[in-house]
């Protein structure tokens, strides 16, 4: 298996945005979560999160079908490639995510792209003060943030069997729990780029 190390020089390879960089290390934090919570291997969730957009910049047109051939560079199994392209279901590709650890990403992916959005427009600019009620309310204004597709967001938490609620406070929580380590990385990332 291939090591995190390779993992992010491949994201940063083929996305230079710090938009995108950021992202992905957010859905890696919240996967990392979900995978403690599921008694699972956060190293390997957290790997799958972290390259789920590695083709999204460069080849948006070509979304999830352009992943494959990228993460041969880092001879990826298999089943990660079928977890990193399973969350383009229905909107790119028509590989459903089967495993828990798929819908999880298949539901917060669009999610946590939602609350970033809600905490840049917070005065702490950031997730640790946000409620679920306020979270709530952004995601019942189809305006905001209107690239996060509510829809995804709905057809993730019926994947899992959750309510709505229970899909936003976790994902909210997990965001929380990882809000801190993404920042610091992401400051790494530029001072590197700097070099």
């Amino acid at each position: 298996m291939f090591t995190r190390e390779q993992a992010l020089g491949l994201l940063k390879k083929y996305n230079q945005e710090v938009f995108h960089i950021r992202h992905g290390l957010t859905v890696e934090g919240v996967m990392r979560y979900f995978a403690r919570q599921n008694e699972e291997d956060p190293d390997y969730w957290g790997l799958v999160g972290l390259l789920h957009d590695v083709d999204f910049e460069r080849w948006p047109e070509q979304h999830c079908v352009k992943a494959p051939e990228l993460l041969a560079e880092i001879d990826a199994p298999e089943e990660f490639v079928h977890a990193v392209c399973s969350h383009g279901y229905g909107i790119c590709v028509d590989i459903k995510p089967e495993s828990q650890m798929e819908k999880l990403l298949f539901a917060s992916d669009e999610l946590t792209g939602l609350i970033g959005a809600a905490a840049l427009m917070r005065p702490s600019h950031s997730a640790q003060d946000m409620e679920l009620k306020s979270l709530k309310k952004k995601f019942k204004d189809s305006r905001f943030a209107a690239g996060c597709s509510r829809e995804v967001i709905r057809q993730g938490a019926e994947m899992l069997g959750w309510d709505l609620d229970q899909l936003l406070s976790e994902t909210l929580e997990a965001y929380r729990a990882t809000e801190g380590d993404v920042e610091k990385e992401l400051a790494q990332v530029a001072d590197g780029a700097e070099e």
